[in-house]
């Protein structure tokens, strides 16, 4: 498994699109989307599946659509996760890919958004949690002065962990952020929908979802 997502992540297209992506998200002023990001919920997507019982397999399909979920905003935020769905076809085509798991891959990619996805297998359920757990202030490239809410938001979030509990079959959000620079509450305002899908996500891998920030349950 390892090998076959080495080959993904050093490939040459592969590469150059999710810099030309995360270039392009940095002039709309957009928090960081690159190699940082991706390789991150590629992890997380492989600790969920992992940890909850799922086939190496499964595993491996999680993480390389995690690796390329982001890969098509280099055309345009908007509908981004059809054009990284188009592009990741395309690529794994020519790596002899099986339409199977080229669709599960393709599948998940343009329903990780929260405003257009919807969630229909445990591959898409992952990179959904794995990605909508990374807020972070390391993310944040605007200067203070130029803060928006979300970079506000993003930037007070000291630490964020997703945590999995096989046995309880539980998975918990917990993040640490810095009440000075951003209320718990400004986070719901900006996040409801993801949490709402983080929630959709956990029940397709029959789990429940929870969120805790500085160590109080809110959801």
């Amino acid at each position: 498994m390892i090998e076959k997502f080495e080959i993904i992540k050093n490939n040459p297209i592969i590469k150059t699109f999710i810099e030309r992506s995360d270039k392009y998200l940095e002039a709309l002023g957009y928090t960081e989307h690159g190699f940082r990001h991706v390789l991150l919920v590629s992890d997380i997507c492989e600790n969920i599946l992992k940890r909850l019982g799922y086939s190496e397999k499964e595993q491996l399909l999680a993480k390389i659509a995690a690796y390329l979920h982001d890969i098509g905003n280099f055309l345009g935020r908007e509908n981004h996760t059809i054009s990284g769905a188009i592009i990741a076809y395309t690529i794994l085509k020519d790596m002899d890919y099986s339409p199977e798991d080229i669709s599960l891959i393709m599948e998940a990619i343009s329903n990780h958004d929260d405003k257009t996805g919807f969630i229909s297998n445990p591959i898409t359920a992952a990179v959904v949690l794995a990605d909508k757990s990374d807020a972070h202030r390391s993310r944040v490239r605007t200067r203070p002065e130029n803060f928006d809410i979300h970079d506000r938001v993003n930037y007070a979030v000291e630490k964020s962990f997703l945590r999995v509990n096989e046995k309880n079959k539980e998975i918990t959000l917990e993040l640490t952020i810095d009440t000075e620079i951003s209320k718990p509450m400004e986070y719901f305002e900006i996040f409801l929908s993801r949490m709402v899908m983080c929630r959709n996500a956990s029940k397709i891998l029959n789990c429940e979802f929870h969120l805790d920030i500085n160590e109080s349950r809110l959801l």
